[in-house]
């Protein structure tokens, strides 16, 4: 590919003979980069590090004992948190860097062996009881604290899945398995209100400039849980049409936005969901129709969806970069 370039910008007279040895020389011996590939590591590392006292813990309960793997994870999270807390830079609303390679490493592991620790000590002392709502709040709090403080966007995920817990949009496995009550109202508008909550926030945040680039974070859970949310109204509640109506707005929304943002992935997102939105909708109120006709809707729909996806540039005024 390169090779076709220089060749037509020689063939132009654009450059000489003597720049494109000095190109090729330099592509063929400029570094590789593996900055996603140590990355990736890392943060493999982080996640076998915990399931590796997970282990330790289910092999050798009966030998080490409870409190003996109580103190060995709460030291290790200690430590982690200490470490942090003294390579930590000054607090600012904009985005820090991290003062190590491996400080964000570091950090989330300290996180995840804090929550390895508090289900420790719900399994095996029953420490918060019945109070679930507590055992979700108290890591909910830490962690919003501690991404904010230490400017850790990996962090920031937790804290809001541990917000979702604590709001009852995920259950426990016990009133899972007694009740089965996935078609809960309580749940699809909590689910509702958490969306648009993650959806407004990083507006306001962009407007007041508190941690800007936090936003991302904030829209990547709040249009997934909202659309989902809608999704589960339309299928599973009455006056699915109410429901239908604000899952257009939320798919809307974000099509404007991916707009002014030049996102192809939030664009992705709200195409998808509305078109499943719809297919339900003519599925649902659609019995007269003939197999013949769902073919071509698949056939017609899909390929508009292609279309639309693949020449979107068309259909927005705002270019990317």
């Amino acid at each position: 590919m390169h090779k076709n370039i220089l060749a037509n910008l020689l063939q132009q007279e654009l450059i000489t003979p003597e720049d494109v040895e000095k190109i090729t020389h330099f592509e063929a011996k400029k570094p590789f980069s593996l900055h996603w590939e140590l990355k990736t590591l890392l943060y493999l590392g982080v996640v076998l590090i915990n399931a590796g006292l997970g282990y330790l813990i289910y092999e050798n309960i009966d030998t080490i004992g409870h409190m003996v793997l109580i103190v060995l994870i709460g030291a290790v999270s200690a430590g982690c948190f200490w470490y942090a807390a003294r390579r930590r830079r000054p607090f600012t609303f904009e985005q820090v860097e991290s003062p190590t390679p491996y400080y964000d490493y570091i950090l989330l592991l300290a996180c995840l062996t804090f929550l390895l620790l508090e289900g420790y000590l719900q399994v095996q002392y029953h420490f918060f009881g019945e109070r679930y709502g507590l055992a979700t709040l108290i890591p909910m709090v830490l962690f919003f604290a501690v991404a904010y403080r230490f400017d850790h966007r990996g962090v920031l995920a937790m804290a809001i899945t541990a917000l979702a817990s604590w709001l009852g949009v995920t259950v426990t496995p016990r009133d899972l398995l007694s009740q089965n009550d996935f078609n809960s109202h309580t749940i699809i508008h909590t689910g509702i209100f958490l969306g648009t909550l993650l959806t407004v926030i990083p507006f306001l945040s962009e407007r007041w400039g508190l941690k800007k680039h936090f936003s991302l974070t904030y829209l990547n859970f709040g249009v997934h849980i909202l659309m989902v949310s809608c999704l589960a109204g339309m299928i599973g509640l009455d006056y699915s049409l109410l429901y239908f109506l604000l899952l257009c707005c939320a798919a809307g929304f974000f099509v404007w936005y991916a707009g002014a943002q030049a996102s192809f992935y939030f664009l992705t997102v709200a195409v998808l969901y509305g078109y499943i939105g719809v297919t339900w909708l003519i599925f649902q109120n659609g019995s007269g129709f003939d197999f013949t006709f769902y073919l071509l809707y698949f056939i017609v729909s899909c390929g508009g969806i292609i279309y639309f996806l693949t020449n979107y540039k068309r259909f927005f005024k705002t270019q990317t970069p």
